[in-house]
């Protein structure tokens, strides 16, 4: 079991450090309306995370227990995945574009319920997390639902955690990336190990 989760927290570490539309959307409300708000959108964000992983586990799970073969080709296709978006990644712009300019506050139901939203109907981290998660599974055999529930805990708790930071340090964090426009260069080639890394994992 550790030798999956292990791996897992590390990737999904990883992957929640990489500039995305959620921690840049977390930074610049941290960055304007002030910490709280910056954690409150995250908590909306990763809250969506349970919708996407109930949808993976009982429809992956539905899968396993049809057809071994058919869960292989899922992994498969998984790995084809994430190696289209280190592709992605490496064809991307590495500067990082943000701005906090013009953000009204707003309260705080609203802000969650804006990450929950922004997350819920994001088709792709469903996709992403077909193509993630079924490679960590430490026993397909077993009780599949499970697992991908834990795994789904597992990456909620870390995410809540770097979105804490961001949001409690968003100033410095800004600031920090405007003086040291390298830094996106070194965030982009991250990404494409990560996802390259991942997707070998997965099928081997």
């Amino acid at each position: 079991m550790a030798d999956q989760l292990i791996p897992f927290l590390t990737a999904a570490i990883l992957l929640t450090v990489s500039p995305g539309p959620d921690i840049i959307f977390v930074l610049v409300q941290g960055m304007a309306n002030g910490k709280k708000y910056g954690l409150i959108t995250a908590l909306g964000l990763v809250s969506g995370i349970i919708i996407h992983t109930t949808l993976v586990a009982f429809g992956v799970s539905a899968i396993i227990r049809e057809s071994e073969m058919v869960f292989v080709v899922i992994k498969i296709f998984g790995a084809l995945y994430l190696f289209f978006l280190a592709f992605k990644v490496f064809r991307s712009d590495p500067e990082i574009a943000f701005s906090a300019e013009g953000i009204q506050g707003r309260s705080f139901f609203s802000l969650f319920k804006q990450g929950f939203i922004m997350n819920v109907l994001n088709p792709k981290v469903t996709i992403f997390f077909l193509a993630f998660f079924p490679g960590f599974l430490w026993e397909p055999e077993g009780n599949t639902v499970f697992q991908f529930y834990v795994l789904g805990f597992l990456f909620m708790f870390q995410a809540i955690l770097i979105f804490g930071l961001v949001a409690a340090l968003a100033g410095k964090i800004s600031t920090y990336l405007q003086k040291h426009p390298s830094s996106g260069v070194v965030l982009k080639w991250v990404q494409v190990f990560v996802f390259i890394g991942i997707g070998f994992f997965v099928l081997m």
